[in-house]
C-alpha cells in the first residue's frame, strides 16, 4: 500500500461525479441524489469532500431536467460545473470527460454521488497509486461465502480470496481514461470506468477502499441516524400529608403520611417516567397525563413508567440502566430497597442489576429535610436495539 502523501505533496487533480441517474427506489420524492441526507442534499456531501480534499474542478453529470434540483444542491461551491448526463452511466462519464478535456488535467477521480461520504484517506491512496499505474479503484473484501446460482439452486462456489467489492471514486490519468472511452467497441453499458480502461488494455491497481463509502440505496439509508445512547434526567417533588397512602418506588410503604398528589404521587416513578421521556425527547410526564384530566386522578404511576417504556421500545431503544435516587428524612428507604428494585424492573422488563435505588437525606436542611416531602431524581440510559 502507498503511503498518504501530505497536503504539500499530493498531485492537483479533476473530478467527474455522476448524478444523472433517476434513483427512484430509494423512495425519495426526487431523485436521490438530490434528496436530503444527514441535513444537506446526497450530491453536496461528495462535492464539499473532493473540494477539501484538493480537487481544481468538478464536472457533475446530471439528468435532464435536473438542472433547479442541481442549482440548489450545489449553491455558493465554486470550481463545480454540470453536464447532461447520457443514456447510461458510460455515456455520462465520456460527455463529463470531454468538458474537461479543454484542460486536461494530469489525473481524474470518477466518483457516484450516492457514496457521499468519502474519506480523505481514500482519496489520498488513489492518487498515490497513479504514480505506477493508469488507474487505481478502492475495494473491500468480500467476507460471506460464494454461491452459483442456477434458477435458484445452488450449483458451485466462488473464491472469495480471489474477488473484491469495488467503490468509487476510482482514479485515473486523465489522457488514458478519456482515450479508452473514446475508443470504446461495443454498447456503451460498461458497469464502471475501470472496466473501461481495462478493456483499453490498461493496468488498473486495487488500493484499500472503506466502508464509510457505502452506496445509499434503499429509503432505509435515508432514515435519520439515531445515537447508539441516549440519556435523560428526571426529577419530582411532592408533598407529604396526613391521611394518603405512600407509594414509593412502585410499592405501598407503611408510614404515618402519604404522598399527595392527582395520582398515586409516586415521586420516584415519576422521576423515572420522565427519565425516560426525557431520553427520547418526548416531552414529560404532564404531557402525557395531564393532571387536569379526571382519568388520572388517584391513578397508579406504575402505569405511567410501563407507558414510557413503550414509547422507548417503539423508538428502536433500550433500557441500559436506570439509576434512581430518593432524598427523604423518612422513612429509610433501605429496608425497602430490594423490592423496589424488582418492582421496577419488572415494569421495565430488565433484569434487576439495571436497577440502582439510592437514598440520601439532606441532613435535616430544606423541605425534605423538615418532612414537608419528598423528592426523587432519576438518570435513565437507553441503549439502541
Amino acid at each position: 500500500m502507498a503511503e498518504r502523501p501530505s497536503p504539500s505533496s499530493a498531485p492537483a487533480f479533476a473530478a467527474i461525479i455522476v448524478a444523472a441517474g433517476q434513483g427512484l427506489r430509494a423512495g425519495q420524492p426526487v431523485p436521490k441524489q438530490f434528496a436530503l441526507w444527514r441535513g444537506k442534499p446526497v450530491l453536496r456531501h461528495s462535492v464539499e469532500a473532493l473540494l477539501e480534499q484538493g480537487a481544481q474542478r468538478i464536472v457533475i453529470a446530471i439528468p435532464e431536467g435536473g438542472e433547479n434540483l442541481a442549482e440548489a444542491a450545489l449553491s455558493g461551491l465554486d470550481r463545480v460545473e454540470t453536464v447532461l448526463g447520457g443514456e447510461t452511466r458510460q455515456l455520462s462519464v465520456l460527455r463529463a470527460l470531454e468538458s474537461l478535456a479543454d484542460e486536461a488535467p494530469d489525473s481524474v477521480l470518477i466518483h457516484d454521488a450516492a457514496r457521499p461520504d468519502l474519506p480523505e484517506e481514500v482519496t489520498a491512496r488513489l492518487l498515490a497509486a497513479l504514480g505506477n499505474h493508469e488507474g487505481a479503484i478502492p475495494v473491500l473484501p468480500v467476507i460471506d461465502s460464494l454461491a452459483v446460482d442456477r434458477n435458484g439452486m445452488m450449483d458451485g462456489t466462488g473464491d472469495r480470496e480471489t474477488l473484491k467489492r469495488v467503490q468509487t471514486p476510482q482514479a485515473f490519468r486523465f489522457a488514458s481514461i478519456l482515450t479508452a472511452h473514446r475508443e470504446w467497441k461495443g454498447e456503451p453499458i460498461a458497469g464502471d470506468d475501470a472496466q473501461v480502461l481495462r478493456a483499453a488494455g490498461q493496468s488498473v491497481a486495487m488500493v484499500a477502499g472503506h466502508e464509510r463509502l457505502a452506496k445509499l440505496t434503499f429509503a432505509e439509508d435515508f432514515m435519520p441516524m439515531t445515537p447508539p445512547v441516549r440519556t435523560g434526567l428526571g426529577y419530582d417533588v411532592h408533598r407529604l400529608v396526613a391521611g394518603e397512602e405512600l407509594w414509593l418506588g412502585g410499592i405501598q410503604i407503611e408510614h404515618d403520611k402519604g404522598l399527595s398528589g392527582h395520582s398515586d404521587a409516586d415521586v420516584a416513578l415519576h422521576a423515572l417516567t420522565d427519565a425516560l421521556l426525557g431520553a427520547i425527547g418526548d416531552g414529560d410526564i404532564g404531557s402525557h397525563f395531564p393532571p387536569s384530566d379526571p382519568q388520572w386522578k388517584g391513578a397508579r404511576s406504575s402505569q405511567f413508567l410501563e407507558h414510557a417504556a413503550k414509547l422507548v421500545a417503539a423508538q428502536g431503544y433500550a433500557v441500559g440502566n436506570i439509576d434512581l435516587t430518593i432524598i427523604c428524612e423518612e422513612p429509610k428507604i433501605g429496608p425497602h430497597r430490594p423490592v423496589m428494585r424488582q418492582r421496577i424492573a419488572d415494569l421495565l422488563g430488565v433484569d434487576i442489576d439495571r436497577v440502582s435505588v439510592k437514598a440520601t437525606t439532606t441532613e435535616r436542611l430544606g423541605f425534605t429535610g423538615r418532612g414537608e416531602g419528598i423528592a426523587a431524581q432519576a438518570v435513565a440510559t437507553l441503549i439502541r436495539n
